[in-house]
């Protein structure tokens, strides 16, 4: 369907409400979503730029990538329908034109809205798109985890996500949330969360996919999950889970090689399911996510697992790449969480890493 609301886009750094656009196509809805994804498709973007040796354009796209941030409305809360605070604070909110906020509750379009909301394509609909502003969130973790009170609050803010059941595992926008416990520093939750949604709402029945597979979704989830290896989209990044079976083999159609993913003291149970430690072809590896060369260099994971969470991948130089800076973690592994809107979260008392500009390479100490 294209960019609709674009010339907004390019005068103000966001698409605005009901914002008339004679050059777009479609309706004038879903501002808060359009806004997030153009920002990651301008990222995207960007990417591709690197790649050509488009100086220019990189520059130009990484700094639109950064528009969501002019969505994001730091004292907006969000109360359940029977008006009791969720107790988090910061969420996107909708602006017109002439830059003043609009509102949109953050859980209309939620899997526990009740309001009857349209969140579709619809004349009517709201300002995300088959989700709730809980939902959406841009490719920058790094500054959006500072954003929303640093790792602590935002690791309490997915956990409240999906215990509340806010998300639908049904649907798309859902996906990325299952692993972004890794971008904090914590990759078990991650595997805790992949193993409770599966098989929780997948099986091998007939109507053993929640919602519709929308052209293979659903079962790309599954097969990524179970692999142990789940693809962020857009980037050269796999964010690392212990497998559901002992032993994966992915043979690269590009290069004939086969890449290998073992478990040492796999438990068909699936109660030992958190990573102690890491080899990556004989040589111990410490970070959370793969790139692509794993693949198409037939490379061979193997991860120990244990019942316990490790420190493993949890280290600020083995969490995955992100164009903002990692601030305010603790130089050591602490499951500890930090006091609701503690300013101490916001880039202090921790290491800090910055992007270097170049995915799939180390990153350099700031």
């Amino acid at each position: 369907m294209g960019r609709g609301g674009l010339d907004s886009w390019k005068r103000l750094g966001y698409v605005p409400v009901q914002d008339f656009d004679y050059k777009g196509f479609g309706t004038f809805t879903r501002t808060i979503s359009r806004t997030l994804e153009y920002s990651y498709d301008d990222f995207v973007i960007s990417q591709i730029a690197k790649g050509l040796n488009k100086t220019d354009d990189v520059e130009k796209y990484i700094e639109s990538s950064g528009n969501w941030r002019n969505l994001f409305k730091e004292d907006q809360i969000s109360s359940f329908a029977n008006g009791t605070d969720t107790g988090f604070v910061g969420f996107f909110q909708p602006r017109y034109l002439n830059q003043t906020w609009g509102f949109q509750d953050p859980l209309w379009c939620a899997n526990i809205d009740q309001s009857g909301t349209e969140c579709s394509l619809t004349i009517g609909a709201k300002e995300t798109f088959e989700s709730s502003i809980w939902d959406f969130v841009p490719h920058n973790q790094a500054d959006l985890t500072t954003l929303l009170g640093g790792p602590a609050e935002f690791i309490k803010r997915l956990d409240f996500l999906h215990d509340q059941e806010i998300t639908y595992i049904g649907n798309e926008p859902s996906f990325l949330t299952v692993f972004q416990y890794h971008y904090a520093g914590r990759p078990a939750l991650s595997a805790k969360r992949a193993h409770f949604y599966i098989p929780r709402y997948f099986s091998t029945e007939p109507a053993g996919l929640p919602g519709n597979d929308d052209s293979g979704a659903m079962g790309s989830f599954v097969a990524f999950s179970m692999m142990g290896l789940f693809p962020n989209p857009g980037q050269d990044v796999y964010l690392i889970t212990p497998p559901f079976f002992e032993d994966v083999n992915v043979t690269s159609p590009v290069t004939g090689r086969t890449a290998r993913v073992r478990s040492v003291n796999f438990d068909p149970d699936y109660q030992d399911i958190f990573i102690q430690s890491a080899t990556l072809d004989g040589a111990p590896y410490t970070k959370n996510w793969l790139d692509h060369s794993f693949f198409t260099d037939g490379k061979e994971l193997v991860l120990t697992l244990g019942a316990n969470e490790s420190s493993w991948g949890t280290a600020v130089a083995d969490l995955p790449p992100s164009l903002g800076e990692y601030a305010g973690f603790n130089s050591s592994f602490s499951t500890g969480r930090a006091r609701r809107g503690s300013s101490s979260n916001r880039g202090g008392g921790g290491v800090t890493l910055r992007y270097d500009g170049k995915f799939g390479v180390p990153y350099e100490y700031a």
